[in-house]
């Protein structure tokens, strides 16, 4: 697909991989519609695109709350392309994990892609055409322990991804999962404690990436209409690996992962 002078939505804009991949699409031509919780920080990456001479609009929502999402997508007209970025929730134990915070990262990302892709869904089919992406984790392919709920989580995105790439087949919608190793962002910031479990033999064998690395990898998942992507190619060894050997590497990642 070609993204000049089509419309693209991006969740999960104000900071990390979802600005940087806004600011990728608007420099290829695209309207881009940001949006997340913070109107500051919208702006700023509004601002930020303008000033390189692209087009952009900011749209404040917390997409964990279904009725916010229910009117973002009656304030912005179905896009070609969606990305659905959004995440948040800390890694942590089941029983160290709080109820509403359980449902807090359920929500985002795999309620909020859910529900945003089905408002724009049945626009898409009578136009037939149009692009979803969907930004997942590796521990959606690789499970480490003192992760559940956040992970449970990416599964499910894996899940729906999976489930709608069958359900499009031939209607002119195409789907993509881009999953990218550990990247250099503000989420290890956000969520504290989660960087300390990263099991010791993924952070030797897979280099951290930047949010701009994983921005083009986005955009270039669109143009090039690829199904999935896994990178660096470390991830993709290892993901590799848990499918020919799911013991051993379920058994490295448990050795050198968190215990209590």
């Amino acid at each position: 697909m070609q993204v000049s002078g089509k419309t693209v939505l991006v969740t999960g804009a104000s900071q990390g991989i979802g600005a940087e991949a806004a600011f990728r699409f608007a420099g290829r031509g695209a309207h881009v519609h940001l949006v997340a919780r913070s109107a500051e920080l919208l702006d700023q990456q509004v601002k930020r695109i303008t000033e390189f001479g692209g087009s952009a609009t900011a749209h404040q929502a917390d997409l964990a709350d279904g009725d916010q999402i229910r009117a973002l997508a009656e304030a912005v007209p179905t896009p070609d392309v969606l990305v659905n970025n959004a995440g948040v929730g800390r890694w942590l134990f089941l029983d160290d994990t709080e109820p509403d915070e359980l449902l807090t990262m359920t929500a985002v990302p795999y309620l909020a892609a859910l529900l945003l892709t089905r408002e724009y869904l049945a626009a898409m089919r009578a136009r037939g055409s149009g692009w979803i992406v969907n930004v997942n984790s590796p521990v959606s392919r690789v499970p480490i322990p003192g992760c559940v709920g956040y992970q449970s989580a990416r599964w499910a995105l894996r899940g729906l991804t999976a489930s709608l790439r069958l359900d499009l087949r031939g209607t002119g919608i195409g789907v993509s999962e881009v999953i990218p190793g550990k990247v250099s962002s503000e989420y290890f910031v956000n969520n504290p404690g989660a960087e300390e479990r990263i099991p010791g033999a993924a952070r030797l064998m897979i280099p951290s990436v930047t949010p701009d690395r994983v921005a083009k990898e986005i955009v270039a998942a669109v143009e090039k209409e690829r199904a999935e992507h896994l990178f660096p190619w470390q991830l993709k060894a290892f993901e590799i690996s848990g499918r020919l050997f799911p013991n051993l590497t379920g058994y490295l990642a448990w050795k050198t992962g968190t215990h209590r």
